[in-house]
């Protein structure tokens, strides 16, 4: 990530920063590693909204790295525990947009940043010489249209959208198959946030990925459910089964600026066993980050040396 990027991350991780990580910091600064030591960092990592599973098995990770590597201070335990933690967080393998044009559908309830996220998209990627349409594919929502050809303008990109009412699926393939006719890059769809049950989400998201096929046989395609960070483990049920329903790729977590419990992304990875690709930071149009695993863990811990390449452009 660009030291501009990683500026961003670090800002925006202020309040976790100073808050639940800084207890976490203090405690293993100067301290000896022992079994009161494992115990007071389980908890302050359930604290910090890590999750309960997944703080266990850090600890448990950091106490077989003690061992192997026989380190001896809470130093070392604490650049240790910033590894793990960026270990955990690293994407096995990054996006697919390789498509032609490549497709990019956001889902996730309403309320949690969806259309400003995707606004923010268009803006990243825009940024980077790319050629993006947006598709309107929330119908169901009344003048969410309107809201997201609003964002389109102020992001400067085009706009495929319908009235109120109009087949989701059919917006979204007829923006795949302009895209794809005038060389467009990339195309990023919005989708109903709601819909009256779990069955009908499915059976909209399974009709818009057929759609998208359809339109554009060479079209990649990525679905990321965006996710708020300030409600924290209180939406991981729901978004299991969102999740689920829409065969979600990745995650968009926006907020994470607002919520002192920061770990949440942690939970939010292990729970739903899927990459997080975006995290936003803010509310202006270059607050949504590419998400660096090796920015986000020394975001949460600083005070310790640059690992090899840090500070790079």
């Amino acid at each position: 990530m660009p030291l501009f990027g990683r500026k961003k991350i670090t800002d925006g991780l202020e309040k976790t920063r100073t808050g639940f990580f800084a207890r976490i910091v203090n405690t293993l600064i100067g301290s000896q590693i022992d079994d009161a030591l494992y115990n007071e960092l389980e908890e302050q990592l359930i604290l910090a909204d890590v999750g309960p599973d997944c703080s266990v098995r850090l600890v448990d990770a950091l106490h077989d790295e003690v061992v192997d590597r026989g380190l001896t201070t809470g130093e070392q335990a604490l650049a240790a525990l910033r590894g793990l933690i960026e270990r955990e967080m690293a994407p096995a393998a990054g996006m697919d947009l390789s498509g032609h044009p490549a497709v990019m559908l956001v889902v996730g309830v309403n309320g949690v940043g969806k259309t400003t996220s995707i606004a923010k998209l268009a803006h990243l990627y825009s940024g980077q010489g790319k050629k993006v349409l947006l598709a309107a594919g929330d119908t169901f929502r009344a003048a969410a249209g309107e809201q997201l050809e609003t964002w389109a303008q102020r992001a400067g990109v085009p706009l495929v959208k319908a009235g109120d009412g109009a087949d989701p699926a059919a917006v979204i393939y007829d923006a795949v198959q302009s895209a794809a006719a005038r060389g467009y890059d990339l195309v990023i769809a919005d989708t109903a946030g709601r819909l009256h049950n779990k069955k009908g989400l499915m059976d909209e998201l399974s009709k818009i990925t057929r759609s998208v096929k359809k339109a554009a046989p060479d079209a990649s395609l990525e679905v990321l459910l965006v996710l708020d960070a300030i409600t924290g483990q209180n939406a991981l049920s729901q978004a299991q089964e969102f999740c689920r329903a829409a065969g979600a790729t990745g995650i968009i977590l926006t907020k994470l600026d607002g919520t002192p419990r920061g770990g949440c992304a942690v939970a939010v990875k292990q729970k739903l066993g899927l990459p997080i690709r975006f995290v936003g930071v803010g509310e202006q149009m270059d607050d949504l980050l590419e998400f660096s695993a090796a920015d986000y863990a020394a975001a949460l811990l600083p005070g310790l040396p640059p690992r090899a390449g840090e500070g790079e452009a």
